[in-house]
Parts: structure tokens; sequence; C-alpha cells
């Protein structure tokens, strides 16, 4: 743990938790968007609408979280950030340009006539499959330790399948929240298809990591570890039991309990990340750079800490807001 006596100890070690509360809060939030536009060439016309219109409030506020943790790296750790973004640069652009046709696809096909609607639909499906991918294969070679190798890229690419499978899942729990009738009814059977995808991806992720290197076996495999972290993988078990148990007798005739999905799924997502974070701490690059030797100097350090304590509760006050005034049922989007 940091010495908090010394600015320069616990400094790196605020914002690199601050960065890693942002990433977990953007794959949450932003990975149920994502999960909504994969799903969206099984649903009908109008269903799409109210697909759409379950995201429309929120969408751009769930990405303002990943433009915080880019700029933390940026400002905080500048060698890592170009260290990870030279690694990652095709995976970056393609994700990058998934997020610009999900942008323009998603305003556009609320405004173009039924003709071009369906080419605004094609797009919005095709950006969100790119993002989705993009990010799959760079947390797979972030897990490899950024080696280039044909190995690393072959599980970077079956992690990509593998994130997109659960984005899919976690788009289709908001939707048994946020929906109903004939949509909610398919979003169960979505989410019962696409949890085998959140199954074998934390555990692809989860046996590979102890193999990256010798620390990282010790951390979780040695004796008495492995007895201390033997709650995570208990505790995620039971979680991805009780999904499986809940998506096959809903819908409750209670429908107030339709969020208890989503927010079970955000439990195991928040695991799996807490597992990753222990894994790799206190490096920002694994086995490469710790935060400390990548962190800016702490004078530099403070200036933007002060800023971060105005920026992030903005940040956080808007989307609170947001899910609050939109709460309920999702209701199709109109600009009209």
């Amino acid at each position: 743990m940091p010495d908090f006596a010394n600015p320069a100890d616990w400094l790196p070690w605020a914002f690199a938790s601050l960065m890693g509360f942002s990433i977990l809060v953007y794959v949450v939030l932003d990975g149920f968007d994502l999960g909504v536009g994969i799903l969206f060439p099984l649903a009908t016309q109008a269903e799409q609408d109210k697909m759409i219109g379950a995201i429309g409030p929120f969408w751009d506020a769930n990405e303002t979280w990943l433009v915080l943790a880019v700029g933390i790296l940026l400002v905080a750790f500048p060698q890592a950030h170009g260290m990870i973004l030279t690694a990652l640069y095709l995976p970056v652009f393609v994700m990058l340009v998934g997020l610009i046709l999900r942008g323009v696809a998603f305003e556009f096909r609320a405004k173009a006539r039924d003709r071009h609607k369906r080419l605004w639909n094609r797009l919005f499906f095709v950006g969100s499959v790119m993002t989705a991918l993009a990010q799959g294969f760079m947390l797979g070679l972030y897990v490899m330790g950024l080696e280039q190798t044909w190995a690393t890229y072959a599980f970077a690419a079956l992690t990509a399948v593998f994130l997109a499978v659960g984005y899919s899942f976690i788009g289709a729990a908001w939707l048994i929240h946020k929906s109903e009738g004939a949509l909610q009814s398919k979003a169960l059977r979505w989410g019962r298809e696409s949890l085998w995808g959140v199954i074998l991806g934390i555990g692809a992720v989860s046996l590979a990591t102890p193999l990256v290197s010798t620390r990282l076996f010790e951390k979780w495999l040695s004796f008495p570890q492995v007895l201390y972290l033997a709650p995570l993988p208990i505790v995620s078990g039971l979680l991805i039991m009780w999904l499986w148990r809940m998506l096959r007798v809903m819908p409750f005739a209670d429908d107030r309990r339709s969020w208890q999905p989503f927010a079970v799924a955000t439990a195991l997502f928040a695991l799996a990340y807490l597992g990753m974070a222990y894994s790799f701490y206190p490096y920002v690059v694994p086995e490469r750079l710790t935060i400390y030797a990548a962190a800016s100097a702490p004078e530099s350090l403070f200036i933007i800490f002060v800023g971060a304590c105005v920026v992030v509760p903005v940040i956080a006050g808007y989307s609170v807001l947001a899910y609050t005034i939109f709460r309920g049922k999702a209701t199709e989007l109109r600009y009209d």
C-alpha cells in the first residue's frame, strides 16, 4: 500500500485507482450500449426503435468515462500512454472508427427517411461490433503483457470474440430492465444464449493471467494467497449460477425486479475487473513499467488532482441525473 504521507507515493496510486474505476464504469455502462448495438439485427424495426430509446439518454454520458480514463493515462502516466498506444495503435484506430460510426448512425437513423434507415441501422451494428472487438483485442494483448507474437494475437482474437459476446449479454440484461412484452422476452433469450461468452471470457483471462509471468503465478497460486483469493472465484461462480437461474424463471410476476440481471451482471464484471487489478498492480504496463515509474512529477500530479476533484464529481453527477430522470421503461426515441 502507498505511504499517504508522501505525495510522490499516494498521488500515482490515486490516479491509477481513478483510471481503473473509470475503465470499469465505462465497460459496464458503454458495454450495454455496445451490446444493444450488437443485438440490433435480431430485432424487428419497431423493436429496434425501442432499443435505441433504451440507450438514447445515456450513451454519450457513458462514453465520457472512456475519455476520462484515457485523459488520466495521458496526463498522469505519459510514458505508459506512449508505450500502450504504440503497441495497440491499430486496434485503437479500429475502435475510434467504430465509435464514430455508432455516433453518426445513432443520430442519423432517427431523422432519416425509411428508405435510408436500414443503412444507418447496419452502420450502427457494424460500429458496435468493431468497437467491441477492438476493445477485446486490446484487452487480450494487455493481459499478455503487450507481447507481439502469433500466440498472443490468437489469444487477443479469442478475447475479442468473448468480450463482444459479453457486451451482448450485458446489453440483453439492460433490455430486460428497460423493455417489456415481446422485446423483453427476446432479451431474456439473448441473455441465456450469450451467458456462455461471459463464462468463457472470464475463464480464459483468469487461466491465462497466472501464466504471463512467475510473479503473477506466485501472486495467485502460492500459499497462503490462494486461500485469501478463493472467495473471488467462488463468489463469481455463485453470481453466474444466480444469473443462469434468473434468466430461466423470468419474467417475474412483479416486473419491478427486472433490474436484477443487470445488477448481478455488473457485480460479476466488477469482480473480474478487481481480479485483473490485483494481478497487475503496481504495473501500468504489465511486467514493464510501474505506476510510480511512469507517473508525472508530483507537482504536476497535484495540480491535476485538484482539477480531477472538480471534474469527476461533475461527470458522476451528470450520469446519476440522467439515469434518475430517464428511469423506467423505454419508449421510441424521437426528435419531433
